[in-house]
């Protein structure tokens, strides 16, 4: 008995590991034991223990903060201004029919065609790389076409005039495609001259045109040129009569109101058209063509294809413009298409920005409304005369060319990428000081490390 006293008095000391949980030698273990589980007051002795779930559910607090990661900020993308920029442009072009007088209406619509052409030249000259100067020689196809295939035969012997008289709407659809046939016809030759070379046999174009204008006058009129039938669609005319007296909100609508919404979606439809086909592969491939023709033929692009495609693109977007100025003018004579129509053209796409479609649009829209702002306020500006009046002032034409041509220098030498080079500066502000990042960053050099022995 004395044995098992003996043996069972040193079992009580057993329970000597309490002092584990008390001694400061195993405090940092602890915590992870104990935690939120008993004494919290001792493990961790900086919060309240009146609060363990506050202290859990604080950090959500942190995404409100400005600074947070995970929370957008107040900041609109540059993505949605664009597109709250576009949808405020489209909404004030909708409206301007009910606030402006007509004389703005039709420079509105002058503005319009040559957006049309001038985004055609820019995807065979700024795109491709390719020069014409006969841009003018396809907008008196699409605006003599539209006139010969929409117009009744009319007259007998040497006043006769020619004409089909399709539908209207037709008509036009068809003047597109008789414009892009005859550049497909000059295909051949453009698909295998370039540069300076190609420039001089489209200006051929341009004389060559004008010959067959003045005499051909069973078909364009000759000199005095002939009169546009006005649109029509089911019945609605695009001119101040049919129906007669329409008023819209109050609003009289005639036909340079109507016309203005045709214009409209002419202009969409040639924006949409040409960027989707620089976003995709013939885009790339026109570019390339334009870059470096080695380069493309080795990556495997077709030269002579893509350059007589984009000869005919050209030549229909012309065709267009050329329909749409001959509703404008209701009247098309052969002085309308010479050399100087595509020289402003040339022009618009040089200020503009060569490559870019807005570009070409922005430098459209300056180079049509020069003339006619001149024109229309030269009373009061120094230095201009009036039309039909005589004076010592310069006309408004010539004023305007002036000013292309300043235009031009200006552009060449202070912003080569034209209004859209501008348009894509991102300017800097207070605090900035990151390095500007070009559309095209060079290589990024590097300096070889020096041997320290």
């Amino acid at each position: 008995m004395s044995d098992t006293r003996a043996t069972a008095e040193p079992t009580e000391p057993a329970e000597t590991t309490e002092p584990t949980e008390t001694t400061g030698i195993t405090e940092p273990t602890e915590p992870t034991e104990t935690t939120g589980i008993t004494e919290p007051t001792e493990t961790t002795g900086i919060t309240e223990p009146a609060e363990p779930a506050g202290t859990v559910t604080a950090p959500t607090a942190a995404p409100h903060s400005p600074s947070a990661p995970g929370r957008r900020s107040g900041k609109v993308s540059p993505r949605g201004r664009r597109a709250a920029t576009l949808a405020a442009g489209v909404l004030v072009l909708l409206a301007l029919p009910f606030y402006v007088s007509s004389f703005w209406l039709q420079t509105g619509l002058f503005a319009m065609a040559a957006v049309i052409g001038a985004i055609g030249l820019n995807l065979l000259s700024g795109t491709t790389g390719q020069l014409s100067l006969g841009h003018a020689f396809f907008l008196a196809v699409g605006a003599y076409g539209y006139v010969w295939l929409a117009s009744e035969p009319s007259g007998t012997g040497s006043g006769s005039r020619y004409g089909l008289g399709l539908p209207p709407v037709l008509a036009f659809v068809l003047a597109i495609v008789l414009a892009g046939a005859a550049g497909g016809l000059f295909s051949p030759i453009s698909g295998r001259l370039r540069g300076m070379y190609l420039g001089i046999a489209t200006l051929a174009l341009v004389f060559l045109g004008h010959h067959m204008m003045l005499n051909a006058p069973q078909v364009t009129g000759g000199f005095n040129g002939r009169s546009v039938p006005p649109l029509d669609i089911l019945g609605f005319s695009f001119t101040d009569t049919s129906p007669d007296g329409l008023t819209v909100i109050g609003v009289p609508f005639g036909g340079l109101e109507r016309l203005w919404y045709v214009g409209l979606a002419l202009v969409a439809v040639a924006w949409l058209a040409a960027h989707n086909l620089l976003r995709g592969r013939p885009g790339r491939a026109l570019g390339a063509v334009r870059d470096s023709e080695v380069a493309a033929a080795v990556m495997g692009v077709h030269l002579t294809r893509y350059r007589a495609s984009a000869f005919i693109i050209s030549s229909m977007y012309a065709g267009a413009a050329g329909a749409l100025l001959a509703l404008v003018f209701k009247r098309v004579v052969p002085d309308h298409f010479g050399l100087l129509l595509s020289i402003d053209y040339l022009a618009m796409i040089v200020i503009g920005g060569l490559g870019s479609v807005g570009g070409a649009a922005c430098g459209a829209v300056f180079v049509a409304l020069i003339p006619h702002l001149l024109t229309k306020y030269a009373d009061d500006l120094p230095l201009l005369t009036a039309p039909g009046t005589t004076g010592s002032g310069v006309s408004p034409g010539d004023a305007a060319r002036y000013l292309y041509g300043t235009a031009i220098v200006l552009v060449l030498i202070f912003a080569p990428g034209g209004l859209a080079g501008l348009a894509r500066r991102r300017p800097r502000g207070k605090g900035d000081d990151s390095p500007r990042t070009r559309r095209f960053p060079l290589r990024n050099r590097t300096t070889p490390k020096e041997h320290t022995p």
